[in-house]
């Protein structure tokens, strides 16, 4: 059933998130969008060279909107037939309520008419990066993306923006984010929940539980595992699957993981919550008083709050403009999702875990998944999750999660020129056979395979991998080493380099007579910004490869640590060290590329977006990052 909603319609805006242009190609264009209402209307493209005629209209269907709460229906608008490429175009939503112009007027940048973009086969300019969290102290470089869009002609734009994980942060939320979450739920009368073993029975019990305001922890599943050290010092020892370390504000319903998208992409909903109601109610919640260092907390996070959110208007025209395609990483979902086996089964094991897991899955599906490639939900797939949305009771969303579970084609290919091929890291993972605490391999056999398959007899490619391929191997070493003590989940340590089998699988790919000649992969979840050049080291007719590596979006790395981890990485493991023979990667040269910064550091600790240029033959050009702050950083090519 759905939550009583508190307003009706009339108190609320027709478009709450979006639109946000998804696949675009010479034959579809997709715009994701959530209203308060169906949306009724047409969809009308102009060329802007011939702006007072449509040169294609189509209505707005029944099947391509969900409704998802009293107040919300989410639309993935698709439309096919053959599309100018390379030229401006202009598009227009009308609607009984006016168009989308009219409605949301911060949409359009200066002395525009309509919201616009290009059809751009050739990848020549990419935007990409991820680790976007609300309330880190940094500003949003989304923002930053959107003033440098606001200066260039159309066809100077991005030929799209690729994010390439943690575009939520579901396991470390703000306070003040979670209040706004919700008071959404009841604003939009989205579904109430109920769980089998769950500390509560269901959504709303949690929604007025003392702990609801950063004690989350105490409601979250927990498990006992009688091979671990502690438990034989202290019997029943209760273990909290959920592993990140800020897991106060952890989302629990999909409820909440939905609302939590609307309130990332578009600042409509922001207007109407009371950001102080947590203050106004002096900090009292279920008849308790939230304790001291949490209302502390509460104010720091308030302020950033406050200006991400002053900065939304801008990100959601950008997202207006710019195709953007998407995959996710743990943070959409929880952190260490899936790192290692021991991890996985405690989870799988508990049925509550397993569906707070399922609605970050569901939702990513809804306002991410669905968008990057639609014809890869059939007719078994939208039946699932139509049956749910329609009757949003648990044995419907058990069914749903269920075919989540199971599911595997999360990953997918954009036909740009070179073609894009975006990869699932955390879904069809090599599962340690040694020890249930070993990080599991990113990719196994199988989806390594068909990765391979996807590379055959390209001559260039764009990889894009949520975390690196080749990273900072000082930083890996650190991770063995927790991982050889116990405690993987301690430090995330998770890289392609830390499974045998998936690493020697990798490399072999990158050594086939058969793949491309330039390989770039664009990366992010490290909270800094890397480039390197690598050849293989016995072979002439080395592949170029470019790792290239962008984040966060909002987000950075704890300065002294990276300064030291920099340092130790170039004392180490120098192109000419000796090491790198005792490494996996040791059939791989790798050259480090030096920022052009007045410093020695060649890892950027900065919040920014990545800017990639490429030539004709899928090689880079350009490779650099915007700054939040507007300041473009390049990485030159080695001497």
């Amino acid at each position: 059933m759905f939550l009583h909603a508190a307003s009706s319609t009339t108190d609320l805006p027709l478009i709450i998130a979006g639109p946000i242009l998804r696949k675009v190609t010479p034959t579809e264009i997709t715009v994701w969008i959530v209203t308060t209402e169906p949306l009724i209307g047409k969809f009308e493209l102009f060329s802007k060279h011939e702006p007072n005629s449509a040169i294609f209209s189509a209505p707005m269907k029944n099947e391509q909107q969900i409704q998802i709460g009293t107040h919300a229906w989410v639309t993935l608008a698709h439309f096919t037939g053959q599309f100018p490429i390379n030229t401006p175009l202009e598009y227009q939503l009308t609607t009984p309520d006016g168009t989308l112009s009219e409605l949301i007027p911060h949409l359009l940048y200066t002395d525009a008419q309509r919201p616009s973009f290009v059809i751009k086969p050739a990848a020549d300019y990419v935007l990409h990066g991820s680790c976007r969290n609300p309330h880190h102290n940094s500003p949003d470089s989304l923002v930053a993306a959107d003033n440098k869009i606001a200066t260039l002609p159309e066809n100077d734009r991005p030929a799209l923006l690729m994010m390439s994980g943690d575009q939520i942060y579901a396991d470390h939320v703000a306070g003040p984010t979670l209040d706004a979450i919700q008071q959404v739920i009841s604003l939009l009368g989205l579904p109430d929940e109920h769980f089998t073993d769950g500390e509560l029975p269901d959504s709303r019990s949690i929604y007025e539980h003392h702990h609801n305001f950063y004690g989350r922890d105490k409601l979250l599943p927990h498990y006992s595992d009688p091979q671990s050290w502690l438990s034989k010092i202290k019997p029943n020892h209760a273990i909290p699957i959920f592993s990140s370390r800020e897991s106060e504000n952890h989302l629990i319903t999909f409820a909440e993981f939905f609302a939590m998208y609307l309130l990332m992409w578009s600042p409509q909903l922001w207007d109407l919550v009371d950001r102080e109601r947590l203050k106004h109610q002096n900090f009292q919640w279920a008849g308790k008083t939230i304790p001291e260092k949490w209302q502390q907390a509460w104010h720091e996070e308030k302020k950033h709050i406050d200006d991400f959110v002053a900065g939304l208007a801008q990100v959601q025209r950008l997202l207006a403009h710019i195709p953007t395609y998407m995959i996710f990483d743990d943070h959409d979902v929880t952190d260490d999702w899936n790192l290692t086996v021991g991890w996985e089964k405690a989870a799988n094991d508990n049925n509550f875990s397993r569906r707070i897991i399922g609605n970050g899955l569901l939702s990513y599906w809804l306002c991410q998944g669905w968008g990057n490639a639609p014809e890869k939900f059939n007719s078994e797939f939208l039946t699932l999750a139509t049956q749910y949305f329609k009757a949003p009771n648990a044995q419907n969303q058990d069914r749903f999660i269920a075919h989540l579970y199971r599911f595997e084609q999360w990953h997918y290919t954009i036909n740009t020129t070179p073609k894009m091929v975006v990869l699932d890291t955390r879904t069809r993972r090599w599962r340690s056979e040694s020890k249930m605490n070993k990080p599991s391999g990113l990719m196994d056999w199988e989806a390594l395979t068909e990765f391979q398959q996807e590379l055959l007899d390209e001559p260039a490619v764009i990889i894009i991998s949520a975390a690196p391929m080749f990273g900072v191997k000082f930083i890996e070493m650190l991770q063995r080493g927790m991982t050889w003590l116990g405690y993987p989940l301690l430090i995330d340590a998770e890289n392609w380099m830390a499974h045998p089998g998936s690493a020697n699988t990798l490399l072999s790919i990158f050594t086939h007579t058969k793949t491309p000649t330039n390989f770039v992969i664009l990366s992010g979840d490290v909270h800094y910004s890397f480039a390197y050049d690598i050849k293989l080291r016995f072979r002439k007719s080395s592949p170029n490869i470019f790792q290239i590596t962008s984040s966060g979006i909002k987000n950075e790395f704890p300065n002294a640590l990276l300064r030291f981890c920099d340092v130790m990485d170039r004392a180490l493991y120098s192109p000419h060290s000796p090491l790198n023979l005792l490494t996996k990667r040791k059939r791989l040269k790798i050259l480090k590329r030096d920022p052009d910064l007045p410093n020695n550091n060649r890892l950027v600790n900065q919040s920014a977006i990545g800017e990639l240029h490429l030539d004709k033959e899928g090689k880079p050009t350009k490779i650099a990052i915007l700054t939040a702050t507007e300041k473009e950083i390049t990485f030159p090519p080695v001497g």
